[in-house]
């Protein structure tokens, strides 16, 4: 197959701004579906799980596939909502383009600013889409000022919207100078091109100047051509908008809206002449075991390589590994190499995927996106090769878990069914994690909000008939030192015959930007390096368990900078225990602080509620970073504990007499005021304060 053929793009924007309805759109238009799928409803195709359904929003990533003028499209429809942020970092790493949707009414939004900073983040060309043209509040110019303004994009307008009062009625093309008019019943399909309206030409006319003056920055023969008044066709210009598309330096923006079924085929010739084929991208970048840069090309002849970028257990095939093949082939039977983990595993069936549909299929190659059948030990972010390749692609950034509550089965001999349960759960998902509790025994859930952690509790209920009780969510508390010490861990135990032993001294220091670093200045044999694995391994464990609080140790440095060890006693686990005691001690010396996790959290209220509203968020220890309008109503930016924010939606409907809503996302972590302290030790039953603060 043509590389050349094939887009690999993702759906992206705010939550509600109409990504799964455009997804849906697409496969009416390109004949995937015969009818088509509403979200309001519960017959959209991509929100396929119960709990999409009954919510009416996208949880999980899904992926299909459809044509469009003689190319493959593969989709990826991803959540809007910030609790399920990873399935769309995980997408756009895996994808080679995106479209950007935006709502015509309320422009920029804060999770758009989210996805937008995680696309940079993995270098996606772009295309952007402002949707819901046909709302009364609709407005597309304010639109495009708020991708320059807060998004710092460059977008080149290609359509402008053709509205008659608050009815929208097609689009006009800058780069054609026509005008498209859509026959509302025909669901879309009927469309004719007319002259551009009266009202529009002056316009239409000034946005394909300054067009062209973009276009000229891009493509210097481009530019020798415009400046020489030569006619330039319309291919020449579709030319010049992909190259600088492909380089980020321009975003072309279009319009309409999904819902009422209009630009829709003009967005999906975009994708295919904007937005980049995997040979495009290529070369991609990899490291071989040594730490060695490469590139590999993304040919089929290359030898195979692939990264698994999500995980999910089906009921009837059971784990399915989703991958994206970056070079090569892969063949059922298959023995491929894991080299993120060392293991290699056998390919069972490969099947393409449309929702939660699967076309089985024999083999897949370079710039395709599967899932494999029979992996047993993939996950998130491994990467997959030949086995005479033992390269590693730059994996996939998990975020942090804020929130965390405490469960248990209702039935008490259905514990090992939970564990079982919520393993595979956080196998599928990797901002989830669960423990148990070393002080109280309890079994801990940690994910990204309350959303999240009611959505894998509802998912325990409905598939695997599981009823739990949970407690209140409760903030995830990280631990950190404030400066350089040396802490020294002896572990000594003779009890006849082979005693053990094992001694190390310790240096700690804060780090930024990581939350851990471990490094071996031993020299000359001081310690045996059989033995280092094991001594970092002890410093791990005692970090996940924390020393101060019990709360997880962040943002340090250990150094392993002495120690000795006996030719007879000296044993894996008596370095193991040694270096958590060394640990121990330096941190209580390092002065240790409890950080907090703190929110950035959009507010958007009418403007007679606004006073009270800046109230209550001082009320919760709330720090205003910027006031606004947005269209009729008022937005606060501010920065708030998270610990304050459980329950905030009931609260904010009742201030706002069901008008205002906000939305929410991990700003950092800061250190606890010192009343707050005094509460998490009287929940902890510590008595620590002077450890702490001195």
């Amino acid at each position: 197959m043509d590389n050349n053929i094939v887009r690999n793009v993702g759906i992206m924007a705010h939550i509600d701004a109409g990504k799964t309805t455009t997804t849906e759109r697409m496969l009416f238009y390109t004949g995937v579906n015969n009818r088509i799928g509403e979200v309001d409803d519960g017959s959209a195709t991509m929100d396929w799980m119960e709990e999409e359904k009954e919510r009416g929003i996208t949880i999980t990533a899904a992926a299909t596939t459809c044509f469009w003028k003689g190319h493959r499209i593969n989709i990826i429809d991803t959540p809007g909502h910030i609790d399920f942020t990873i399935e769309v970092g995980r997408s756009l790493r895996v994808l080679d383009g995106a479209v950007a949707l935006f709502s015509g009414v309320e422009g920029v939004e804060p999770q758009s600013e989210t996805v937008w900073r995680q696309a940079d983040r993995y270098r996606v060309p772009r295309i952007g889409f402002v949707n819901k043209m046909d709302r009364p509040a609709a407005d597309f110019d304010r639109c495009v000022r708020m991708m320059q303004d807060i998004l710092k994009a460059n977008p080149v307008i290609l359509q402008i919207p053709i509205k008659d009062g608050d009815e929208f009625l097609g689009v006009v093309d800058v780069i054609t100078e026509e005008a498209t008019y859509y026959d509302s019943k025909s669901r879309g399909l009927d469309y004719s091109v007319r002259e551009v309206p009266e009202h529009l030409r002056d316009r239409t006319h000034f946005l394909k100047e300054k067009l062209m003056e973009s276009l000229s920055e891009i493509d210097d023969e481009f530019m020798v051509g415009y400046l020489d008044g030569a006619q330039v066709d319309e291919a020449e210009i579709k030319r010049v908008i992909r190259k600088g598309t492909l380089n980020g330096v321009i975003l072309p923006v279009l319009c309409g809206t999904a819902f009422k079924n209009r630009g829709i085929q003009p967005l999906l010739d975009a994708v295919v002449d904007y937005l980049p084929s995997p040979a495009d991208v290529s070369p991609y970048e990899y490291w071989t075991e040594e730490g060695e840069k490469g590139y590999l090309q993304g040919t089929g002849e290359e030898p195979f390589s692939g990264l698994v970028f999500k995980i999910m257990n089906d009921p009837f095939v059971g784990q399915l590994s989703y991958m994206r093949i970056y070079s090569g082939e892969l063949k059922t039977g298959d023995t491929v190499l894991n080299s993120s983990r060392g293991k290699t595993e056998r390919v069972g069936r490969i099947l393409r995927l449309h929702a939660n549909r699967r076309e089985e299929v024999k083999r897949v190659e370079a710039g395709d996106i599967c899932a494999i059948v029979g992996l047993k030990g993939a996950s998130t972010g491994d990467t997959l090769a030949h086995l005479d390749q033992g390269i590693l692609f730059e994996t996939i950034e998990v975020p942090v878990p804020v929130v965390s509550i405490a469960i248990a089965p209702k039935k008490k001999d259905e514990l090992k069914k939970m564990w079982l349960v919520f393993n595979r759960y956080t196998v599928e998902d990797p901002s989830l994690n669960v423990k148990l509790d070393g002080d109280t025994g309890e079994v801990i859930l940690s994910g990204m909000g309350e959303l999240h952690l009611e959505i894998i509790m509802d998912r325990a209920r409905r598939e695997h008939n599981l009823e739990m009780l949970s407690s209140p969510p409760q903030v995830a508390y990280r631990e950190t030192i404030t400066k350089k010490m040396t802490g020294v861990g002896k572990y000594i135990k003779q009890s006849g015959g082979r005693g053990q032993y094992g001694h190390v001294v310790l240096q700690i220091s804060p780090l930024e930007g990581a939350d851990f670093a471990f490094e071996n200045k031993i020299v000359g044999g001081v310690i045996p390096r059989e033995y280092i694995p094991s001594i970092e391994a002890g410093v791990k464990e005692t970090l996940e368990k924390g020393v101060a609080l019990g709360y997880p140790l962040v943002n340090i440095k250990v150094e392993l900078v002495d120690g000795s060890f006996h030719e007879v006693d000296s044993s894996d686990i008596a370095f193991k225990l040694a270096a958590s005691m060394g640990l121990k001690q330096a941190v209580f010396k390092a002065n240790p602080v409890i950080l907090e996790p703190i929110m950035k959290v959009d507010i958007n209220v009418p403007g007679d509620c606004l006073g009270s509203v800046i109230a209550d968020v001082s009320s919760r220890r709330g720090r205003i970073a910027e006031l606004g309008d947005r269209n009729d109503f008022k937005y606060i930016v501010a920065h708030i504990p998270l610990d304050a924010m459980f329950g905030y939606t009931t609260h904010l409907r009742s201030a706002t007499q069901g008008r205002g809503y906000y939305t929410m996302e991990f700003f950092h972590y800061t250190p606890v005021p010192q009343h707050i302290l005094e509460n998490l030790m009287k929940n902890r039953e510590k008595t620590v304060t002077e450890v702490l603060y001195g």
